[in-house]
């Protein structure tokens, strides 16, 4: 527990774990030599028999899809083509991942937290897209099956599929990669281990972060709205606070979300206030910050980061995009999930909310304890204090 950031834990997990050192970077840059180096690459796969069109599979959140950015590096050290499967939640966080030739979207009735029926045109499309894939790395959560996928892959005429599972597999898998669940791994490290199963290594040189491709969106039509971006872009000026989430049971009050931003601009930063929900983005933002509410894409959203001290945010989707471009994170993070599976990785992160209430590990939704303890004692003061520890 940090003294300076009473009720934190600074937080760092996976290869950057300092706080107060300088920012991570992204583990891959798209420089024209990058890209001559990837065709070689591909090339030298290829002549060296390959492994040929290679499936990665993710079929949830856009959370969830950033971080199987390693694994998806290392599969395309061999691959002549990679395919990501994302569902429709994770298919921009896909769009924005190094090493991919195409994003195929399919919604998954096992998965997806708005499920469509299960019909037999949904899965014979899905089977009809798939045709021509030699291979399949399913990646999956700690509490996902990836039986269901294997199946539809094998009537797909996949040859070769990998993928954990502690379920008797049959004939749905090639490599069963098998792992202690009660051990917490960073999730992103527990994906690349299932493409090392599959027999995929990260090349020479990349640091195993998360990463997005470059460059990024040009954001000079914000320049109204940021503060000091346009000349000064490269410099890091504003702190970004994200008030969303995909579930009740991670969200901190909007109304502490204001007062924060509130005391934010009164301790000296300048804000920006980010997400999908306008009229939420609008009430956080009030007369203190800018409000960004829904007016940017997913890769703009990065590249507002990236130019950012630091982000706010709870355990969502922004927080991984965060740490894809090397900005730390105060994270409010709710213990439904483990922290240290879920929390921001490989960048600096102080991480806020109380680990050990009722709620831990239930994968709850929606709070099922009155009142929110974990994360309505958070207080405004102490997401202030966590901004200055990141960013002195």
């Amino acid at each position: 527990m940090s003294a300076r950031v009473p009720g934190a834990v600074l937080y760092g997990v996976g290869p950057c774990t300092t706080v107060g050192a300088a920012r991570c970077g992204s583990a891959v840059k798209a420089t024209p030599a990058r890209a001559r180096a990837e065709q070689t690459e591909r090339a030298a796969a290829k002549s060296a028999g390959g492994r040929g069109r290679v499936l990665v599979a993710r079929l949830d959140d856009a959370g969830d899809v950033l971080l199987t950015g390693p694994a998806v590096r290392a599969v395309r050290t061999l691959a002549e083509e990679v395919v990501f499967l994302a569902g429709p939640n994770g298919r921009a966080a896909a769009e924005l991942l190094p090493g991919l030739d195409h994003v195929v979207e399919w919604q998954a009735p096992w998965i997806d937290h708005t499920p469509p029926p299960v019909s037999k045109a949904h899965v014979a499309g899905l089977v009809g897209r798939l045709h021509g894939i030699d291979e399949a790395v399913v990646l999956t959560s700690f509490h996902q099956s990836a039986l269901p996928l294997a199946l539809l892959l094998r009537l797909a005429g996949v040859r070769r599929i990998t993928a954990i599972s502690n379920d008797y597999p049959g004939s749905l898998l090639d490599v069963r990669h098998v792992v202690d669940e009660s051990l917490d791994v960073p999730e992103a490290e527990r994906m690349l281990a299932v493409a090392r199963a599959a027999g995929f290594e990260l090349p020479p040189g990349d640091d195993g972060k998360l990463a997005v491709q470059r460059p990024l969106p040009d954001i000079d039509k914000f320049t109204g709205h940021l503060p000091s971006v346009g000349a000064d872009a490269g410099k890091s000026t504003y702190v970004v606070v994200h008030p969303g989430t995909s579930a009740p049971a991670r969200t901190w009050p909007a109304e502490k979300h204001r007062q924060a931003v509130r005391e934010l601009a009164q301790d000296g930063h300048r804000v920006v206030v980010t997400g999908t929900e306008r009229d939420l983005t609008a009430y956080v933002a009030g007369d203190h910050a800018a409000d960004l509410g829904g007016a940017t894409t997913l890769g703009e959203l990065a590249a507002v980061l990236e130019h950012a001290s630091v982000l706010v945010a709870g355990n969502t989707g922004p927080a991984h995009l965060a740490a894809a471009v090397g900005t730390p994170v105060v994270s409010l993070f709710a213990p439904v999930v483990p922290a240290a599976r879920w929390a921001p990785y490989g960048v600096p992160a102080v991480l806020l909310g109380d680990q050990q209430a009722p709620c831990k590990d239930s994968r709850a939704r929606t709070c099922p304890i009155p009142g929110h303890p974990c994360l309505s004692q958070v207080t405004s003061e102490q997401v202030v204090k966590a901004v200055r520890e990141l960013t002195q």
